[in-house]
């Protein structure tokens, strides 16, 4: 066939087309999508667009390759009402890149937190120790524990603080009369990330009587995400825990160690290069 042309030379010519700015141009681009993506990743918002994309790839399947027309149509009615969806599901996240953009932090954030185990068994032994002081004196808490799940939207509804765990300041944080007493502290690695911070309540219903409103939001924030929350009574000084949507009462110090260490714990089984870089910041 005269005009057959073979791989390599059709890849040689679309190479030979390429220009500086085509190459400029794609690497703005992927820096773009990979900061829109690393701060929607920090927070609940990531599961939403994964949602979307389910339904991207659905309505591929369904149009393309099975040719299913009316499960086609429905798809393509739900794509066309998500230009309108968009904006009002993704309303805090997109309010918060223009304020990042405004401050010039699109570009440089920081990254994420691990601990090692003598960071996670201090962190842990700061956060029971604080436990056990406010269950002590009836002096209500409520503290969330990010894991993978990031949880900047709530951090942005208190006040950001970035502060090192210590038992004294979990203390003055939660003390009665205080500007934060009455909102919810977030944890991230071996820091206090934010203060006087906003949970969802859940809408359970048949929950008891004896569970106030910081039991209603710790539970409301466990149901929407992975993060661990821990709960001090205001009137009865029993310590709690909620995860995934349940609650666990009447924790003491060996339990509640028990179960807050392996959430900070970070284990790097066989990595030659973790284990190097956490030794030489630990050193350093």
């Amino acid at each position: 066939m005269p005009f057959d042309i073979s791989l390599p030379q059709k890849i040689g010519g679309l190479i030979s087309t390429i220009q500086v700015e085509d190459i400029l141009e794609i690497l703005l681009v992927a820096i773009v999508f990979y900061k829109l993506y690393k701060m929607i990743e920090g927070t609940r918002a990531i599961t939403l667009v994964k949602g979307i994309l389910v339904l991207f790839v659905m309505n591929f399947i369904c149009s393309t390759i099975l040719n299913l027309p009316l499960l086609s149509w429905i798809f393509d009615r739900l794509m066309a009402l998500m230009v309108i969806m968009l904006p009002i599901i993704f309303q805090p996240e997109l309010r918060r890149t223009l304020e990042r953009l405004g401050q010039g932090k699109f570009l440089f954030e920081e990254g994420g937190v691990s601990l090692d185990e003598e960071e996670a068994q201090k962190v842990t032994s700061e956060l029971v120790k604080a436990a056990k002081s406010l269950s002590a004196t009836k002096t209500g808490a409520l503290i969330v524990i990010e894991r993978k799940m990031g949880l900047n939207d709530i951090a942005d509804t208190g006040i950001k603080m970035d502060a090192i765990i210590t038992s004294e300041l979990i203390q003055n944080i939660f003390f009665v009369n205080t500007p934060l007493h009455d909102g919810a502290a977030i944890v991230r690695g071996k820091k206090i990330f934010s203060a006087g911070c906003l949970l969802p309540l859940t809408e359970k219903r048949g929950l008891s009587k004896e569970l106030g409103t910081r039991h209603r939001a710790a539970i409301g924030m466990s149901e929407q995400c992975d993060a661990l929350v821990l709960v001090v009574s205001e009137e009865t000084g029993i310590i709690s825990v909620a995860e995934n949507g349940d609650l666990s009462r009447r924790f003491d110090e060996d339990r509640l160690t028990r179960k807050l260490l392996p959430v900070f714990l970070t284990t790097h089984e066989n990595n030659f290069f973790i284990d190097f870089f956490m030794k030489w910041r630990k050193e350093n």
